[in-house]
């Protein structure tokens, strides 16, 4: 039977690529976003102690009523915002989940969506799959892809639904700052325009910086959902429970896609999570934890012919090559997983016209033999 496609432009994603191919060649795979360490021994064994107690049954579609109480105490005492955990608080399998169900509740046919690229790659199909049309507004890393707001600004029609943000950034690992929310609220105000901002980094940020999430201006807090992770936080990326941050009537509409996707999700681990909330000290201190990451990644490379600027969040250190080749980085990506044996992320995948920067993207959440082992393989580049 022939299949008329809804997507027939979309393939494997690049991670599962270049996963895969690391596993073939035996590489270190410095690609796919996750850490090859694991969670903390507590939260593990909380999630035990859930699975023995029996808490095995659907979850409310809302979420475990606990958790959703403390993620509103998280947030209330981090940013000084309140979310109601009853109407404004959603948990979901995954941020991706969040970011799709969001994306639904919000997008119609014809409606357009900004996208401030480089960008994660599941924003743009779930734009296209609710007749949603990307309009792009080009970050490059000549100025460390800051965001041009006045180029945003003329983005903006009339048919303009959403603004989708990201950070902590994937694949940059750049940082949203104060100003820049202050110029997207000039932006939006007075309009129907929704904001999604996909947070799964929010506690993986470093040298001191803030965590400027738009929910910390009050313009665009209204208008706002934040998609949150704890696989990320918590190096337990397999689990796939993240949240759903946003005012009661965008919820609502949220949680009518959510039902239709997951309904709820895995009920031990959010009782588990609940608990290991309790102690802010298990995630305040993930900056400091993933800052030694990224400064022993850095020292690792020092010999290597890459260009880059420290990462300021995420998991990721982008680095540039062309003092090594004028290979394109997708080629470039494939023959290093090969033959040294480290696999990384082209940039230009990540861009709606694979613009190539001559950038690849490592991950160092890694625990410090294999940051060591790659350094030294990278640095005969």
């Amino acid at each position: 039977m022939h299949i008329e496609s809804k997507q027939p432009h979309i393939g494997t994603t690049i991670f599962t690529v270049m996963s895969k191919l690391a596993a073939d060649h035996g590489a270190l795979n410095l690609s796919q976003g996750f850490p090859n360490f694991d969670g903390s021994p507590k939260l593990i064994e909380l999630v035990s102690y859930y699975l023995q107690k029996g808490m095995n049954q659907y979850a409310p579609l809302s979420g475990v009523q606990a958790l959703r109480e403390i993620i509103a105490q998280k947030t209330a005492d981090i940013y000084g915002v309140n979310y109601h955990p009853d109407s404004e608080i959603t948990v979901v399998s995954g941020a991706t989940e969040a970011l799709y169900a969001a994306i639904t509740a919000i997008v119609h046919q014809g409606d357009e969506v900004i996208l401030l690229e480089p960008n994660y790659d599941s924003y743009e199909p779930a734009i296209r799959l609710n007749g949603g049309v990307p309009v792009y507004v080009t970050l490059v890393p000549e100025n460390n892809y800051q965001i041009d707001w006045q180029i945003v600004k003329s983005k903006v029609t009339e048919k303009t639904k959403l603004i989708m943000l990201n950070t902590p950034h994937n694949p940059t690992g750049t940082v949203l700052k104060q100003q820049d929310l202050t110029a997207l609220a000039e932006i939006v105000k007075d309009t129907n325009i929704f904001i999604i901002s996909d947070e799964v980094y929010e506690h993986i940020i470093f040298d001191g910086k803030e965590h400027w999430s738009p929910i910390r201006n009050t313009i665009l807090q209204e208008r706002t959902f934040v998609c949150g992770s704890f696989g990320k936080t918590f190096h337990v990326t397999g689990w796939k429970v993240g949240y759903c941050l946003a005012p009661k009537a965008l919820t609502e509409e949220f949680r009518k896609v959510h039902q239709w996707l997951t309904f709820s999700t895995v009920t031990p681990i959010q009782y588990a999570l609940a608990d290991f909330l309790k102690e802010p000290d298990n995630y305040l201190s993930i900056p400091a934890f993933y800052q030694q990451k990224r400064d022993k990644f850095i020292s690792c490379i020092s010999n290597a012919r890459f260009s880059f600027t420290p990462a300021q969040g995420s998991f990721f250190q982008c680095v540039n090559y062309s003092a090594i080749t004028d290979e394109n980085d997708l080629a470039l990506a494939q023959r290093l997983t090969k033959e040294i044996g480290v696999a990384s992320i082209p940039v230009s995948v990540f861009y709606h016209q694979k613009n190539d920067f001559k950038i690849l993207r490592f991950c160092f959440a890694k625990d410090d033999q294999t940051l060591e082992k790659a350094g030294e393989r990278l640095s005969k580049l």
